[in-house]
């Protein structure tokens, strides 16, 4: 057993949020348990996150979520990579994430010792999960070879900190109807390879992302791209999800201490316009900072986590035109709109027409703050450029859309 004890300050803080703790795993190692203990007395002001470097590379992450990790030759804790145990210098990582005035004393121990997979609800593997009865799907205007469906950009599993397996989030979003979901989970990509199959189970679409998760700011890398670093600065988070062939997206830029605080010094091309908190959709912050990011293309998330978390998948609903099913090609092109729901009141973009479905009474606003009303369930406007968004008379927002 290899024991690690120290007591981080500001001062290390100031000099690096990530501290690396170096080991040796041997040859023939039948697996390894790393544990983190905390001095938790300080309640919230203390709060130190977890993770693994192995020889091949980043191997994942735990955050704040869990304070042990356990890795056999055939099975890792959720938010590890399945690579077996590679002889030769791993290194625990640990973010400073919050420290009191006063430090924060820390106890890390590796033990070398054999770990079998936990038989639970939650395991991956542990049994498949019963279908869900899935809603009619909800049909919407589009021009000739798209079609609008309706997913979520924004989903966690027990990956990270979300509490259910892949399986069981894809039985949960099928069953509210949804065509797609982006499984998000933070700075790791071990739910990549649970994804397809759970999806074709399930019938819907389950897409692989990752939750860039730092102190300044969280964005979703989507597409299947590999792990972004998030220890780089957030500039080359845009430039590499690119380079690679995903898109980046600015999550919930208006949202207490999650808030985005990263200097960019071009837009991404995504942005979260509508987060599951904003509850009293007539506060101007998100579209104020839509406003000034230069009106990146909107998308909206749940953030699932668990059932107490506040949202539903689909509570936003993003609608995407996709051509065969392509949920990223449509985004890229900035073919989005999002509705409090799947069944909620929505403005789409259709050619050069604006169709509000189901919003009799609200006012189709422009970006220039042209104000337009609404008269009945299906109206059509022509002659406008730019986004838009439906809002109601008491300036409550209905729907925004590229």
């Amino acid at each position: 057993m290899t024991r690690f004890t120290g007591r981080w300050t500001p001062d290390h803080r100031a000099e690096s949020v990530w501290q690396y703790l170096s080991f040796d795993v041997p040859e023939g190692c039948p697996g390894l348990r790393v544990t983190l203990d905390h001095d938790r007395s300080h309640g919230s002001a203390g709060v130190l996150d977890l993770g693994l470097v192995d020889p091949v590379g980043w191997r994942g992450w735990s955050g704040g979520a869990r304070d042990r990790v356990e890795l056999g030759r055939d099975w890792s804790t959720p938010g590890y990579l399945e690579r077996g145990l590679p002889a030769g210098e791993w290194q625990v990582v640990l973010g400073l994430h919050r420290l009191p005035a006063s430090g924060l004393a820390w106890v890390v121990t590796v033990e070398e010792t054999a770990v079998t997979r936990p038989v639970d609800d939650a395991a991956e593997g542990s049994g498949p999960v019963a279908l869900s009865e899935r809603a009619p799907r909800r049909r919407l205007p589009a021009v000739d070879g798209l079609e609008w469906l309706a997913g979520d950009c924004h989903a966690h599993t027990h990956h990270s900190d979300g509490v259910l397996s892949v399986d069981a989030l894809a039985a949960l979003a099928a069953g509210a109807g949804l065509d797609f979901l982006w499984v998000t989970d933070h700075n790791t990509t071990s739910h990549h390879s649970f994804l397809a199959d759970a999806g074709r189970r399930h019938g819907i679409s389950l897409l692989p992302g990752q939750e860039v998760t730092t102190a300044d700011g969280h964005a979703n890398a989507f597409g299947d791209i590999g792990w972004v670093d998030f220890r780089r600065p957030a500039h080359e988070w845009v430039s590499e999800v690119d380079r690679r062939g995903g898109l980046l997206s600015v999550n919930h830029p208006v949202s207490g201490d999650c808030a985005w605080r990263h200097a960019l010094p071009e837009p991404a091309p995504l942005g979260e316009v509508w987060h599951w908190p904003w509850t009293d959709l007539a506060d101007g912050g998100p579209l104020a900072w839509w406003a000034a990011a230069g009106h990146p293309v909107p998308v909206g998330g749940s953030d699932w986590h668990r059932p107490a978390h506040g949202a539903a998948p689909g509570s936003p609903t993003t609608w995407v035109a996709c051509a065969d099913g392509d949920v990223l090609g449509g985004m890229a092109a900035g073919r989005t709109s999002i509705s409090a729901g799947r069944d909620a009141p929505v403005l789409l973009h259709v050619g050069d027409e604006w169709v509000a479905l189901d919003a009799d009474g609200a006012m189709l606003v422009c970006t220039d703050g042209r104000r337009t009303p609404v008269r009945g369930d299906r109206q059509r406007f022509t002659g406008h450029d730019g986004p838009h968004l439906l809002e109601r008379s008491d300036r409550t927002v209905v729907s925004v859309a590229a």
